[in-house]
């Protein structure tokens, strides 16, 4: 510290100023290091890994029969609370692969970069702005790699994919993160066709960039399957069932003794200085097993089934036909700009074509969703940095991509979003699944995955759950340490942050109310033996109080309520919701919840009807929203209160068959407002029953199930008839 600094230091003291954060890094200077990132609001790893909340994982459903073995898991919530959870899970072996190796194999992201930003000002007052906005974003993903990193398995990595505005200040982020030595490559992915700009070079690629978590790490070579003009110009001939093949070499350099060496159908290997060499491949092309015979037995062998050619001339070499299917191309290198579908090892096929297809999405495997990227990408990394069994992370979902391909290579798989529409996507896609990459091929039924909520809780579920069960997660809710002892008779459930924790039964006492009087009983068991505070946890209606706390003789005891609590003593950062997004720009915009909270259904009133048009054909019905809004308990500078405004977006299935939601159709916000609070869609596409789910920005939800007759009679006549959907399932 220099002298300007310590008196000024003293003068802010002295005059009872409050001190910048910026003094921190002066009175506590950080281990000294090579070179180091500095930013405004950079945490400490220690913090990160101590303070981020381990929000409990909350089963909603699981879709097929699964068994009590490991299950896949789709999550909603914020990736960082989820990804502490998990971390919890690895430390007790709930995280294994199928070898039994604990932590993560591989972790895919593919995270938002928040480029929407609304700034109006001077440019001045732009340009801190922007700062502002960058720093926040590097420390919001470098909070994540810390959590990957203490997730992955020692053995595993990690790719992450940037455009050009984030990549370069991600990789400094990364590197210390991961450090240097464990990166591995920048991987330039083509993904799409030119650019012709007249101001600059055509921006055609993004980075995805591979880190290691340790210098010993999972890697498969990957290879691509051949150019057509190489097979055309080296796979010249066609076999009697029109395959095509080429000639190779019956031999190596080299002289042998033996029959190796021997002379063969006037060919001598010997005098030329070579011997036979039966390739491998061979063995696995004919029926019979000749791998114990003789060499010139083998000849023979291959030679009477048609294996080997003569040549016209005697004394000319022999050679033997290698198939088309034999092989693969090249060793995929760090340029991705040949990507078909059709890979060989992935598809089951050995077509090969060399059209840049890398960065198109077909109409098979289009979700509709901003940003997806095809499943080609994705199995390339899949395939290089895991194994069958492995499990494989990606905690910005998005449209599932990595979820779907993760399956059809028969990963194990994570995936964590914190947007509905994300999580109803996935669904969608994970039942409309097709073996091949690119999703063609026959239908392939998932293995039975369990979607959780984490930090947006069901209290209704909640209820149905055992004692145990109650108090298991009641402990994780409010991240106890789950350790029962008994003090002056009392029996107590753990402790937080050193305090004794009290997890109310009242499924053994119902009706019981928890007032000032049980507090006095309480605090004359108690006493002052357990400390300066008592925490107790119970339903939110079972405490007759309504402040946080009670004294008694300098003892608090605290009043932590289900379903809805936030005391600051306990938390490290105000408590922020998940935010759902209003219109289609802002889906993969950064967002992030600190804390939990409880589903409240939004207040909603709406009605149906037809809209007559001239052409019967373009008959539409219509769902107009009369009154939407959201009762969550959000503490924030801007909530908002009013009719309408807290609406996200409302899915649509056209035709619920009363199990499955099938989400047909994304209306958002915006362009609901635009259109006067209707949605509008045509009437010849609903079935049944219309499955309607109204989102408010928090994730609460209000489902609502309509009979196509509450549409009219358009609805219903024989000009729109109610259909039935075949769904692939």
């Amino acid at each position: 510290m220099t002298e300007e600094q310590r008196r000024e230091l003293i003068r802010l003291l002295d005059q009872g100023e409050n001190i910048s954060p910026e003094w921190a890094r002066i009175l506590f200077p950080p281990e000294k290091r090579e070179y180091e990132l500095v930013y405004f609001g950079k945490e400490r790893e220690e913090d990160i890994l101590a303070n981020t909340l381990a929000v409990p994982l909350q089963l909603v459903r699981t879709l097929g029969n699964n068994g009590n073995g490991w299950h896949n898991m789709l999550i909603f919530g914020d990736n960082l609370q989820v990804m502490k959870r998990l971390l919890k899970m690895k430390k007790v072996g709930q995280l294994c692969n199928a070898d039994g190796t604990p932590g993560v194999r591989l972790v895919y992201i593919d995270p938002p970069f928040a480029t929407k930003q609304e700034f109006r000002g001077t440019q001045d007052q732009k340009a801190y702005q922007d700062k502002v906005v960058g720093a926040q974003f590097v420390e919001f993903l470098r909070r994540r790699l810390v959590l990957i990193r203490e997730l992955l398995a020692d053995d595993g990595s990690l790719y992450i994919h940037l455009d050009k505005r984030k990549a370069h200040y991600v990789k400094v982020v990364v590197d210390e993160v991961f450090g240097e030595n464990n990166f591995r490559n920048e991987i330039i992915w083509r993904n799409t066709n030119s650019h012709n700009k007249a101001e600059t070079f055509g921006n055609i690629h993004q980075s995805l960039f591979l880190y290691a978590r340790s210098s010993r790490f999972l890697f498969q070579r990957t290879f691509r399957p051949r150019f057509r003009k190489y097979v055309e110009s080296h796979y010249r001939h066609t076999d009697e069932n029109g395959l095509k093949f080429r000639h190779s070499d019956l031999t190596g350099d080299g002289v042998r003794e033996g029959e190796s060496g021997s002379e063969w159908q006037g060919y001598n290997p010997t005098a030329r200085g070579r011997h036979w060499a039966i390739p491998g491949y061979i063995y696995d092309l004919v029926e019979d097993d000749i791998s114990k015979f003789g060499v010139i037995d083998k000849l023979d062998y291959l030679l009477k089934h048609g294996c080997i050619e003569l040549p016209r001339k005697l004394g000319g070499q022999p050679q033997i036909r290698r198939p088309e299917s034999v092989g693969q191309g090249n060793v995929l290198q760090d340029i991705w700009a040949y990507q078909p579908y059709t890979q060989g090892i992935y598809a089951g096929t050995k077509e090969a074509i060399d059209e840049d297809v890398s960065w198109a999405i077909g109409d098979s495997e289009s979700t509709g969703y901003p940003t997806q990227k095809p499943e080609g990408l994705l199995a390339r990394v899949i395939h290089s940095s895991s194994k069958r069994g492995d499990i494989v992370l990606d905690a910005f979902a998005g449209s599932g991509t990595t979820i779907a391909v993760a399956e059809k290579l028969d990963r194990r798989w994570i995936g964590i979003d914190c947007g509905k529409l994300a999580i109803y996507t996935i669904q969608k896609r994970m039942f409309e699944l097709r073996k091949e990459i690119g999703n063609k091929g026959t239908t392939l039924k998932p293995k039975p995955f369990t979607l959780y909520n984490a930090g947006l809780y069901d209290f209704s579920k909640l209820r149905e759950l055992s004692w145990e069960s109650w108090r298991f997660f009641a402990l994780q809710l409010f991240q106890c340490r789950d350790e029962p002892h008994t003090i002056g008779g009392v029996q107590l459930d753990g402790y937080l942050k050193g305090t004794c924790v009290l997890v109310f039964n009242h499924y053994r006492n119902p009706g019981v109310r928890i007032d000032e009087n049980t507090i006095q009983s309480l605090h004359e068991a108690l006493g002052s033996r357990m400390g300066r505070r008592l925490f107790i946890i119970a339903p939110s209606l079972t405490f007759d109080f309504q402040q946080d706390y009670i004294p008694i003789d300098g003892v608090r005891y605290y009043a932590l309520r289900i379903p809805y609590s936030i005391i600051h003593e306990l938390h490290q950062r105000e408590f922020t919701a998940l935010k759902q997004p209003s219109d289609e720009l802002a889906v993969n915009d950064t967002v992030e919840a600190v804390g939990f909270d409880f589903i409240r259904s939004p207040e909603l009133e709406y009605e149906c009807g037809v809209n007559k048009r001239k052409s019967e054909m373009l008959e539409e019905v219509f769902i107009r929203i009369k009154t939407f809004k959201s009762e969550a308990i959000v503490r924030e500078p801007l909530r908002k209160k009013g009719n309408l405004e807290t609406l996200s977006m409302v899915i649509l299935d056209y035709d619920f068959n009363g199990e499955v939601f099938d989400q047909d159709m994304v209306f958002f916000a915006d362009a609901i407002e635009k259109a006067d609070w209707e949605i509008r869609f045509p009437a010849r596409q609903i079935g049944k029953q219309v499955m309607a789910i109204f989102i408010d920005i928090y994730g609460n939800e209000a489902r609502e199930l309509i009979p196509c007759e509450k549409f009219g009679e358009g609805a219903v006549t024989g000009k729109v008839p109610c259909r039935k959907r075949t769904k692939v399932r």
